[in-house]
């Protein structure tokens, strides 16, 4: 299922854009409407209620002049712009796969299915979701709990069975940090990480996840430095998004992480034409 490509983003601008709070201004519907995004994502700002959400999701299409996707962070744990009472509250990932112990599989299966069905009922298309970086024993703790386990088959079998309650709830499972965050010692909303290891060893264990669900219709790059295949964090590294295509064989549509992150220095639109340039379909800010 690859349902966006990147010859469908021809006339559209290639980027994923957030809005300030719980309706558009008229300003920002101007703005939209002269941007024409790909997409759009939601964050906490914008959730209030479900009528609210439903709305803000219709404003934000309208605006587009399309039917375009809208995407959220629903990891649940930590990260989950959804929360209660009025919507599930989930345990971190990691924790939740280790107390379903060797039912791991059902348990993010359900959690999943669950989560989808939520994000349906308000209009929201897309979940940023399986996160399967592979944990690490200095893996930076912003991360750490957000993982699912500390082997590549533990992660491939917990990230497959998130994808398969997306989108088996009608929600396009979009897979990340590609190629690997597992790895770094600091937070990439703050710092850019350094990952020091040979090509060998992140092909074995920090990549594998990503080429064993390649088959998932979208993924979302890592701010991440890795000194052995180049100098440049892999959002912006040519070299690197060669690598998830053809070495990880990942041929969906491939969207960045937050082009806004201090992990990378410089001006947003430089850094959103390096990200395209680099082979980035679609640039998140």
């Amino acid at each position: 299922m690859r349902p966006y490509r990147p010859e469908s983003l021809a006339g559209r601008g290639a980027t994923i854009l957030g809005v300030e709070g719980f309706a558009l201004s008229r300003e920002e519907r101007d703005f939209l409407r002269a941007a024409a995004p790909f997409g759009f994502i939601l964050f906490a700002r914008n959730i209030e209620s479900p009528e609210q959400v439903r709305s803000l999701c219709a404003s934000l299409r309208d605006a587009a002049g399309y039917n375009a996707p809208v995407l959220i962070d629903q990891e649940g744990g930590r990260v989950q712009r959804l929360r209660g009472p009025v919507w599930r509250e989930w345990l971190p990932p990691l924790e939740q796969v280790t107390r379903a112990g060797a039912r791991a599989e059902e348990a993010m299966y359900a959690r999943y299915r669950i989560i989808a069905h939520e994000l349906c009922e308000l209009g929201i298309d897309a979940n940023c979701a399986p996160c399967v970086d592979l944990a690490q024993r200095d893996t930076h703790p912003f991360l750490k709990n957000r993982c699912y386990a500390d082997t590549p088959s533990q992660v491939v079998a917990a990230g497959r069975a998130v994808a398969r309650g997306l989108l088996d709830g009608g929600v396009l499972p979009v897979v990340k940090h590609v190629p690997g965050h597992g790895g770094a010692l600091v937070d990439s909303h703050h710092d850019l990480p350094r990952v020091e290891r040979d090509a060998a060893s992140l092909q074995v264990n920090d990549f594998a996840p990503f080429k064993a669900l390649a088959d998932l219709p979208m993924a979302m790059t890592a701010h991440i430095v890795f000194p052995a295949l180049d100098s440049r964090p892999a959002t912006l590294s040519q070299v690197i998004v060669d690598l998830i295509r053809e070495e990880l064989d990942m041929d969906g549509l491939l969207m960045t992480d937050d082009i806004s992150m201090k992990a990378l220095s410089g001006e947003i639109g430089a850094l959103s034409r390096a990200a395209r340039a680099a082979g980035c379909d679609v640039v998140l800010h």
